[in-house]
């Protein structure tokens, strides 16, 4: 058998597939062939949206299902055994593998990640392939896994529930480092995954793993939200079944295995109120805190005595944003994350929706506001002489006709985008809250009339706007399609269909802003929520920018227990804790907590006094520039034109414009150009709009890349009707030609390059697919005939 001849398949066939049988892998259980670990990164343009390319691995070895420990990466008999090992390399990186294979029938080289033994790569015959068990030993090794009792914790089964789902890469990376990090004796233990990411799904793996395992008998789940504890019960734990139980009312029932609560539900202000000391101290042996970033970051909050309290167990945070603050600090009593899994990291595998920021600036918010002499609020009261800005405004001073340009500029998006769109409008305080519902349903009366829950207030002081949460939330339900909120909904809100988030805040906490984003990220394709629209009032996507938004938590807060001073006034937004109500969890209402400082010569200041606000009308708001804020593909804001940034993208990939011509000319389809572009970052229909010209994509990169003066699709279309290209075929073929033509030039070339086009009007009145296709002689030809027409239009004069 000649294996220069066979493809890359047969060669996984023929060689590296035996190889593995004969080395003991059970091919059922402990092998996968061209594995899909990503979902491939959503694209959008304009309202279309386009799925980029998977990451796919040919092989990926398990020790037991969900415990991955080797790649391998195949190529066929004409590149070399090391060929696809850089390949091999970085899916193993993304994926936490140790041990990395190459293979192309004649033999591997193997890559030790590791490197424990000091050999960082061997080639080996087909026939010394490592069994499982030789893999198995060097994990253990490489991981530290030294005991009988670790490993059966570190190889416990995870939960199966007899459908077709498993968790993704990046929960099994969470989960298995987590279990291991446990079985080694560590007990305090920080995750951090991106908001829509699946924490509760990840949680519930590792504590039914540990659970089953016998490392850990009694378990406790805490949340700061009723809807999180509800969310938890109803959905991956309720595989716990008779062995949870939710704690409520502060009554205790010590039977159960699994529990559920709210911190509120344990805690209180006075010793009767602190249910968790029922309990005693060694009750629980893990304890999973959820929102960790909230109540028990801070040394002195109530929820941090019950960790305290039960301090000889393990416990374990998960949040999407750590807190890192002066005064506030995950990762000071957590330790580092054992696993981060970040936004960026989410959005490119297309896991989690991409956004649009659409950034609106207002001429007194950019500009500042001062009261003309002798001005007077509603009361007519004189207003204070000062000038007023984007933090005064809704906080300490209202301007009605502000309020009503936010409400009409967002109703205006919404009428050319989609009035059911669900969509969350953040506002400044409460206050702010119902004055935006009530200018959004003068501007939408309409749809209010047909259904007053088209629009609803939901703030923790609103009875009504909660009790409406919940049909917000569920993608079933249409009403309500619009919510306007200050702080509830930041956070703990599952809202797969939201497709608009409003900021109309002062968002200077990186905290607070990754969670309001963060309720935007979830995809929900059934309903077609594939990305978002960010809709910025306030410059708060300036933190976009700051490289703590996508980036590992950086302590801030000093070891040291005595608090400093400084920076804590300027944390005013990370420092407001909520009041929330004991036996809901719900937030009443947001205020600076008391401010504690060191002993002093000095009082306190009056910093919690709350502003009376002042009321005005009849102020000149208007619109200055509405504008779309556009990322790279590392998703950081472009500084530089849209077109320098281009330029720079194009040249990277091709040098010259003899370089690109190559290119373009020698490809079978431009359309795989054209993807490959858009995966580096080149956004091509911001571009169009920029150029402002009906031009094809070779015109655009030209132009923009390489100075050369564009040619409208149309020229182009003219010019090779003039030449006498089409003499040479029969009647039938010419027209068909010259209406691809015709299409090409209204649609651009990846229509014609697709074989449907021939379904479409007016092509389709030359006769069927099949008959068009004879015309040209067989369907080798008609694609000959497109390539040749291509090479006319590109030709260059």
């Amino acid at each position: 058998m000649n294996r220069k001849t066979l493809s890359e398949r047969d060669i996984c066939t023929k060689f590296i597939t035996p190889a593995l049988v004969n080395a003991g892998w059970d091919t059922h259980l402990q092998v996968l062939e061209e594995v899909s670990f990503t979902d491939g990164r959503i694209y959008v343009r304009g309202k279309i949206t386009a799925r980029g390319a998977r990451k796919r691995a040919d092989y990926i070895l398990y020790y037991k299902p969900n415990i991955p420990i080797a790649i391998i990466e195949a190529k066929d008999n004409n590149h070399s055994v090391r060929a696809g090992i850089q390949q091999a390399l970085d899916y193993a990186k993304i994926l936490d593998i140790p041990y990395v294979f190459s293979g192309n029938g004649d033999g591997f080289l193997f890559h030790d990640r590791t490197a424990i033994d000091g050999n960082v790569e061997t080639e080996i015959g087909l026939d010394n392939f490592p069994t499982p068990e030789q893999l198995w030993q060097k994990y253990k090794k490489y991981k530290g896994i030294k005991t009988p009792e670790a490993e059966k914790i570190v190889s416990q089964d995870y939960y199966f529930d007899g459908t077709n789902r498993k968790p993704r890469y990046y929960q099994q990376i969470a989960v298995n480092r987590t279990i291991e990090a446990i079985a080694n004796g560590q007990n305090r233990i920080l995750l951090v995954m991106a908001t829509g990411t699946g924490k509760t799904y990840t949680a519930f793996q590792i504590i039914h793993r540990l659970w089953k395992s016998g490392a850990k008998k009694r378990i406790l789940f805490l949340a700061d939200r009723n809807a999180l504890i509800d969310q938890t019960r109803r959905g991956d734990f309720k595989h716990f079944k008779d062995k949870m139980t939710v704690v409520k009312h502060r009554q205790i029932d010590k039977s159960f295995e699994i529990y559920l609560a709210l911190y509120q539900g344990l805690s209180g202000t006075n010793e009767a109120a602190n249910a968790y000391k029922q309990f005693s101290r060694d009750f629980f042996d893990l304890i999973v805190v959820d929102e960790c970033h909230r109540g028990s970051a801070k040394d002195d909050s109530n929820w941090r005595e019950i960790l305290t309290y039960f301090q000889n167990a393990t416990h374990i945070g998960l949040t999407a944003t750590p807190k890192e603050t002066t005064e506030t600090s995950n990762t000071e009593y957590f330790g580092d994350p054992v696993y981060t899994y970040s936004l960026r990291q989410g959005i490119n595998d297309g896991f989690l929706a991409p956004y649009r920021v659409i950034r609106v600036a207002l001429n007194i918010d950019t500009e500042g506001w001062r009261p003309e002499q002798g001005k007077t609020d509603k009361d007519g009261n004189e207003i204070e002489d000062r000038i007023y800005n984007r933090k005064d405004f809704d906080k300490n001073l209202v301007i009605e006709e502000r309020t009503d340009l936010v409400a009409r500029k967002l109703t205006e998006f919404l009428n050319g985008y989609d009035r059911f769109a669900k969509t969350i409008v953040f506002c400044v305080d409460i206050d702010h809250a119902e004055r935006m519902r009530t200018a959004l349903a003068r501007h939408n009366s309409d749809l209010v009339a047909r259904n007053y829950k088209y629009i609803m207030q939901i703030t923790g002081d609103n009875d009504e706007g909660k009790r409406e949460l919940d049909n917000f939330i569920n993608p079933e339900e249409r009403y309500p399609v619009i919510a306007t909120t200050s702080e509830l909904m930041t956070t703990g809100v599952d809202a797969q269909t939201c497709k608009v988030i409003v900021l109309d805040s002062n968002i200077t906490s990186m905290t607070k802003f990754k969670q309001i984003i963060g309720r935007g990220t979830r995809i929900n394709e059934e309903y077609g929520k594939l990305y978002f629209t960010i809709l910025d009032f306030r410059n708060a996507t300036d933190l976009f920018a700051d490289p703590q938004f996508d980036g590992d938590p950086i302590r801030i807060k000093p070891v040291a227990s005595d608090t400093d001073l400084e920076g804590i006034i300027d944390e005013e937004e990370d420092n407001k804790e909520p009041i929330i109500d004991i036996e809901t969890g719900e937030e009443i209402e947001m205020v600076l907590p008391e401010l504690r400082y060191p002993e002093a010569d000095f009082p306190p200041t009056t910093v919690n006094e709350p502003r009376q606000k002042v009321y005005v009308n009849g102020v000149d708001v208007s619109v200055l520039i509405s504008r779309e804020l556009h990322f790279d593909q590392h998703g950081k804001p472009i500084t530089t034109s849209l077109k320098d940034h281009t330029k720079e993208i194009i040249k990277g990939q091709f040098a010259s414009i003899d370089d690109f011509l190559n290119k373009w000319q020698s490809s079978d389809r431009k359309e795989a150009i054209i993807a490959e572009l858009v995966e580096q970052g080149v956004m091509v229909e911001a571009l169009y709009e920029a150029v402002d010209k009906q031009v094809d994509l070779f015109d655009l990169i030209c132009h923009v890349a390489y100075d050369q003066p564009p040619l409208t699709r149309k020229e182009r279309a003219n010019s090779v009707k003039k030449r006498n290209y089409f003499t040479k075929y029969g009647d039938q073929v010419r027209k068909v030609l010259e209406a691809l033509l015709d299409k090409y030039a209204d649609q651009g070339i990846e229509n014609i390059e697709d074989i449907q086009i021939l379904t479409v009007p007016p092509i389709n009145e030359y006769g069927s697919v099949t008959e068009i296709i004879k015309a040209f002689g067989s369907r080798e030809e008609y694609e000959n005939a497109i390539r040749e027409l291509e090479n006319e239009l590109y030709k260059i004069a």
